[in-house]
């Protein structure tokens, strides 16, 4: 039985998201997985059975206020002490094969002890040409030495005609019916007073905001509720769309699901500003750079989404890794994509 090693970044919960699904196809082909998160306080992650056993790390985070990462901040909290000791104190001789989703202490370990290591996420689709907004020097240097891999397998939700693959998530049946009042808000990272005070004027709907700390709200159309993966998932199944920052797995989900979209991109992430210029560049979404009150009356009378299905990456994946990690040359890339489907739809809103 291959023994894997398996470190992801845990400030957001996109990576824990994929991992999950990588988790559930990598055991049933009887991988034996051992996983490490950073990133976040260890009683600050929720949902994380599947994950036998985990263990967690200080890692590396970016600082963000009122919806804008600080590179100042991030820099003056950083443990640079800690993060080496981590580093050190990590051994990977015990396993077969190490992976990262962008988490440094996996990719750092392996680096040093010259451990080959893949790296699976949407930031290494960032190495090819892709929709690119928001890049400064320092963005991209943070962007190729966070968490170096040697071999990158790059996610986004659309080629671009590079050598890269579909999004990793779970592939839900479509939604019998749809509530088209239904609005989910997951902001994690903005003022949720200013949530708020955005989304009061509009009666006629229905919103479910999500939160790390749920704020009092006095408005009976703008429920707040705690972070919970099933309570999120089931809200997000019937809704009729979502409002977020631009991070990549809730778009890929929303897009599974055929949900409208409007994103609002972190200041200063270039990940994230590149992300809304993809979903901008598709048709696949709408955004806002700064919370907007009218941005957001036009998006929810607008009832145009879209529908993506895509295949089981995951498994398709662990097929790669129990065939030896072969080349993913044109053919396998075309194949892949040919199992994607694109569908129009409208969701409006009475």
């Amino acid at each position: 039985m291959m023994k894997i090693f398996y470190g992801v970044q845990g400030t957001g919960n996109g990576h824990i998201t994929r991992a999950r699904v990588m988790a559930h196809e990598l055991r049933a082909a009887g991988f034996d997985v051992a996983f490490q998160f950073t990133g976040r306080p260890g009683d600050k992650y929720f949902d994380m059975e599947i994950f036998n056993g985990y263990q967690t790390r200080e890692g590396l985070t970016f600082n963000t206020h009122k919806g804008q990462v600080s590179y100042l901040k991030t820099a003056l909290e950083a443990k640079p002490i800690r993060f080496v000791r981590d580093i050190h104190s990590l051994d990977l001789k015990p396993y077969d094969l190490v992976i990262s989703d962008f988490e440094p202490v996996t990719a750092w370990a392996a680096k040093r002890q010259k451990r080959k290591v893949i790296g699976i996420g949407h930031q290494y689709a960032f190495g090819h040409d892709i929709p690119r907004k928001g890049a400064d020097p320092l963005a991209k240097q943070v962007m190729k030495y966070f968490a170096p891999v040697e071999t990158g397998v790059g996610l986004h939700w659309h080629h671009f005609g590079q050598p890269i693959l579909p999004p990793i998530i779970d592939t839900p049946t479509f939604p019998d019916t749809i509530q088209h009042n239904k609005i989910v808000i997951y902001l994690p990272f903005e003022d949720q007073r200013d949530v708020i005070r955005h989304l009061c004027p509009f009666e006629n709907f229905e919103f479910h905001v999500y939160a790390p700390d749920p704020a009092v709200c006095k408005y009976p159309h703008i429920q707040f509720k705690p972070l919970s993966r099933e309570g999120f998932q089931r809200d997000l199944y019937d809704c009729a769309g979502i409002i977020s920052n631009a991070g990549f797995e809730l778009a890929s989900e929303s897009l599974q699901l055929g949900k409208k979209i409007l994103a609002k991109p972190l200041h200063a992430q270039m990940e994230q500003i590149s992300n809304a210029a993809a979903l901008e560049q598709l048709g696949y979404g709408q955004t806002m750079f700064d919370l907007d009150t009218a941005g957001i009356e036009d998006w929810l009378h607008n009832p145009h989404a879209v529908h993506v299905t895509y295949p089981n990456v995951a498994k398709i994946l662990v097929q790669w890794l129990l065939d030896g990690m072969p080349e993913m040359d044109k053919t396998f890339i075309e194949n892949v994509w040919d199992k994607v489907d694109v569908l129009p739809i409208k969701h409006q809103a009475s």
